[in-house]
Order: C-alpha cells, then structure tokens, then sequence
C-alpha cells in the first residue's frame, strides 16, 4: 500500500520558547501513550551514508528530493527495533518501516549482510542492495530526548527534541553507551501533518514567530562521528 506523504515543519528554537508552546499545548494536546510517565522518551538512531558522503551532502546542499536509511530503537527495548527509510519530496516527507531483531543488527554492524538478501521484507532486501551497489554502511549514532504531542485532527504530531548526542556506528549501539553532546543547548520543533494543520493548532504554535531550520540532528553529529 503506497502511503500518504505528510508535510513537514521544523524549527529551531529557545529553551524559553519550548516552556511557553508547552503551556499552550498541554490543555489541548495530549502526549503520545509510548512516552514515559513524565510524557518523554529517548530516541537512538543509526544512520547510514556512503564513503562520499551522499547523505549528509544532499542534506547540506538543500537537495528537495533525497532519502536516508536508519535503524532505530526507543529507550533500552532492543526487543522492538526498525529499519527506516524515509524519503523528502519538496517539503513533504514519507517513512517506510520493517522489523529487525537485535541478532540482525549485530550481524549487519558485524559486516555479515547475506541473511539480508534472503529477508521477507522488501525494506531490508532493498538497503542490501544499495549497501553492495551505493555502499551504503552505518556512519554514526544519533541520540536525543523526545517529547511528542498528538492532535487526532489532521493527524497532526507535534514534538520536541532535545539534548541531541552521537556515539560511534557499532555493536555498542544497542547497550547502554556514552554518547558526545552534539547540540548544547538546541531544541528542535518539529509538526508533521496529512493534509492540513487545524486553526487551532497553528495559533497555539505561533509558527510564524520561529526561524525556519536547516538544522539536521544527523549532519550535527556526524560532526562529531
């Protein structure tokens, strides 16, 4: 089933101004149910790019139509990892997804891919590919806390982003690891929606009050890794 692109906002903005959106959003949004008590969650992310640096480049350049392929965990459940592949079309973005065990991510890090090209899922088949014709390989980790917020209007998913680190792209990726801060101080907005963003929403959000960022968490800490 082709799923439907979403439209994607992001913003850059102050410590003072995430206490402020929150206030305004807490009466009328609720947290997204796999966040924490505390409405949180940690996000660890493994990106791939190839020895040119194609990813990161296109990223760079402002390039309107690109992909990238990561694997991604929440808080320390290795029992629940993904493969992602998300796509950006012209300000619209969509996100494919297969299951992978941590077995297979050990393996993947390992440099053992043949197990890829037998999976039942065509995402993991699909990145063997471009890891033997584009060679693509994990390149660094990206860590940060979350806080997401949900409107069932337009879909709409709301979410905070901050104290982004990165480790090294290997097996110590799914144990608990030390990651470098990569953004002091940085918090990322970011509203992704269907069709359209609700009235009410954009007035809470004021997001014409915010700078527009090119701020990428992976180009950041590839910095750094």
């Amino acid at each position: 089933m082709e799923k439907q692109p979403r439209h994607e906002l992001k913003h850059e903005i102050s410590y003072g101004d995430y206490l402020a959106l929150r206030r305004r959003l807490l009466p009328v949004l609720q947290h997204d149910p796999h966040a924490g008590a505390d409405g949180l969650y940690r996000v660890h992310s493994l990106y791939f790019d190839n020895y040119n640096d194609k990813v990161l480049r296109e990223k760079l350049d402002g390039k309107s139509v690109r992909e990238k392929f990561r694997i991604r965990y929440y808080n320390d459940a290795v029992d629940r990892i993904l493969l992602e592949k998300k796509c950006k079309a012209h300000g619209l973005g969509v996100k494919y997804a297969a299951p992978l065990t941590a077995d297979q991510v050990r393996a993947l890090l390992r440099g053992d891919w043949a197990w890829m090209a037998q999976s039942e899922h065509g995402l993991i088949r699909e990145l063997y590919v471009k890891m033997k014709t584009e060679s693509l390989r994990p390149r660094t980790v990206v860590d940060y806390v979350r806080e997401p917020f949900l409107y069932a209007a337009g879909n709409v998913r709301i979410t905070f982003d901050c104290m982004i680190a990165s480790a090294s792209a290997d097996e110590s990726f799914l144990l608990p690891h030390a990651a470098i801060p990569a953004a002091q101080g940085k918090i990322v907005l970011e509203v992704k929606y269907d069709r359209y963003l609700p009235e009410l929403i954009a007035g809470l959000l004021q997001l014409g009050t915010y700078r527009a960022a090119a701020f990428s968490k992976y180009a950041t800490c590839r910095m750094v890794y």
